[in-house]
């Protein structure tokens, strides 16, 4: 899976939208990440900017967005409603696919400290990224705002934790950087079939984090109850990791609980949405549908849609389109209006800015017809890896449909593990049908390299070898996944719907083809390889799984001979 991030920086500057432009358009300078919005604050005097792609891709991004408002906001200038300590405030990195906020903190360290190194703009690690625990609060990193930089610059505990000086003329401009990770919050309303904010308020109450006050008498008038130290004393709500309040929406006509998920780990999407409407519901409101608010990771969705096809029994190993179908009617997400998964989550957006022709992308016609075309790619190395996701695919049709059986309801969860897994070897073959034309293109670009000097031609035999092995290498991997495809196929054939075994035999026979065919492109490419030591190693390890693949599809075809037969 590809790794993706966003990044969520907050530039001081709300006002001068020539100021803003520039700085964005460093941040999209290359076109390696996609600038999802720019939204500007007069009052605030600050601009909240987001934008999302491969983590080495967003962190220099990153750093060019910081150096660019370095150079046009000077600090000493600035006034603004909103608390603020540089003229790039904070720098989140948030973790959308592919990528663990235990990673995203790491790499917010490595954020921090280039950009002192790189700018000389001191900063500070927060949220995940903190050093310590108490620097895991951003006020207490920015306390006192840009004004206490000077008695806090070198003064142990509330100095930077990289770039500390003595305060000077570069810092009095820039002012220090706040980077950090956290997780994504999802900012969503949950619409109720009531026009009254204060009943909405209550549910909110009900369900987020922080609870509501404590009255004496257990009233709702009486008094707010203090503890020794005269602090409210709070009965938390049912929900960690989020925040919640009530309104009525003009526009609606319609009450809502809106409400930030913070911490989508501990509560997902669909427990918020279930555990809304489970507070709503005992008094005697219903919630009739969800907007969400900004963006959202495939992710959210994903594990809203499995939630509810586990509610009703039903196999989660279906296409991904589907899953989330589940979850926008589970959830009412397009009650208000069209929930558009290309426009609302997150990965869709960024593959919809990607350039360049994807096979996988096209019709099967079409992927025919660019096979037989005159170029050599796509070839033999990515319908091989075709084959195996069809073997796949037939496997993980065979445990829906088992599924499914009437009759067969107890097993239901048996089959849907297998789908879910079959969906897994599919998506992986299917990532390997582009990757196997884009490691020959990585040949054909070597052969381009210049020659002309001793220098050159070392460069390029370096890069051929390199371009050779890797290309040696994603065959090498089509026969493993291919392979693993053998012992969904095994067990649908034994266990699965009898209607159906002759699915499970076709997919033997396919992902036997995967493997041997994908064994050809190792061999071919591996003859190239100048490490003879590493090229007779990949090719033992390849022909010891080309004769575990034609015994496999042996055992399953007995299986499904057996069975037709009868």
């Amino acid at each position: 899976m590809k790794q993706l991030i966003e990044c969520v920086p907050n530039f001081s500057e709300g006002r001068d939208r020539a100021v803003i432009d520039a700085i964005t358009a460093e941040i999209e300078k290359g076109g390696e990440v996609r600038l999802l919005d720019v939204d500007p604050g007069e009052a605030t005097n600050r601009t909240v900017v987001t934008f999302v792609g491969e983590p080495q891709a967003v962190m220099d991004a990153a750093v060019r967005g910081v150096k660019k408002a370095a150079e046009l906001i000077d600090m000493r200038n600035h006034h603004g409603a909103h608390p603020r300590m540089g003229a790039t405030d904070v720098l989140p990195l948030i973790p959308v696919s592919g990528i663990t906020l235990e990673e995203c903190a790491a790499l917010a360290r490595q954020l921090a400290e280039r950009i002192s190194n790189e700018l000389n703009i001191p900063t500070y690690c927060y949220e995940a990224a903190a050093f310590t625990p108490e620097r895991k609060n951003l006020a207490v990193c920015r306390a006192g705002e840009y004004e206490a930089l000077p008695e806090k610059m070198g003064v142990e505990g509330k100095a930077p934790d990289f770039g500390d000086r003595p305060f000077d003329e570069g810092v009095a401009r820039t002012g220090a950087t706040a980077v950090g990770a956290r997780d994504f919050l999802i900012a969503v309303n949950f619409n109720l079939n009531t026009t009254s904010t204060r009943r909405a308020n209550a549910i909110a109450f009900d369900v987020r984090e922080k609870g509501r006050p404590m009255r004496e008498g257990g009233k709702v008038t009486g008094k707010p109850m203090k503890d020794e130290a005269g602090n409210t004393i709070m009965i938390p709500g049912t929900l960690k990791g989020t925040k919640a309040i009530g309104w009525f929406i003009d526009e609606y006509g319609v009450a809502q609980v809106s409400m930030n998920i913070t911490d989508m780990g501990v509560t997902p999407l669909h427990k918020a949405f279930d555990e809304v409407s489970r507070a709503a519901a005992a008094r005697g409101i219903r919630v009739t549908g969800t907007e969400i608010v900004g963006l959202v990771p495939k992710r959210a969705i994903l594990d809203a849609g499995r939630h509810y096809l586990e509610m009703q029994q039903r196999s989660a190993g279906i296409p991904d389109e589907e899953i989330i179908k589940i979850a926008v009617k589970s959830m009412g997400l397009d009650e208000l209006k069209k929930f558009n998964p290309e426009e609302k989550i997150i990965e869709y957006m960024i593959d919809s800015a990607s350039s360049g022709k994807r096979l996988v992308d096209m019709t099967v016609e079409g992927f025919a017809n660019e096979t037989s075309s005159e170029s050599p790619a796509p070839g033999g190395g990515s319908i091989s890896a075709y084959m195996g996701a069809l073997a796949a695919a037939l496997g993980t049709m065979v445990a829906n449909l088992s599924a499914h059986k009437a009759g067969w309801d107890d097993r239901w969860k048996e089959f849907s593990d297998q789908a879910v897994k079959g969906r897994e070897l599919q998506t992986r073959l299917i990532a390997l049908v582009d990757e196997d034309t884009e490691a020959f293109n990585r040949i054909m670009a070597v052969f381009a390299m210049p020659k002309s000097t001793p220098e050159e031609k070392a460069a390029r035999a370096e890069a051929l070898e390199e371009a050779t092995l890797y290309a040696t290498r994603v065959p090498l991997r089509t026969m493993k996944t291919a392979l693993d495809v053998f012992p969904l196929l095994e067990s649908m054939a034994s266990t699965g719907n009898p209607a159906s075994v002759s699915d499970a035999g076709v997919g033997a026979l396919a992902a036997r083809s995967a493997v041997l065919g994908a064994y050809l492109n190792v061999k071919i490419n591996a003859a190239g390889l100048k490490n003879r030591e590493e090229a007779d190693s990949i090719l033992a390890e390849a022909a010891s799984m080309a004769a575990d693949a034609e015994e496999a599809e042996r055992r399953v075809l007995a299986i499904v001979n057996n069975i037709i037969d009868k």
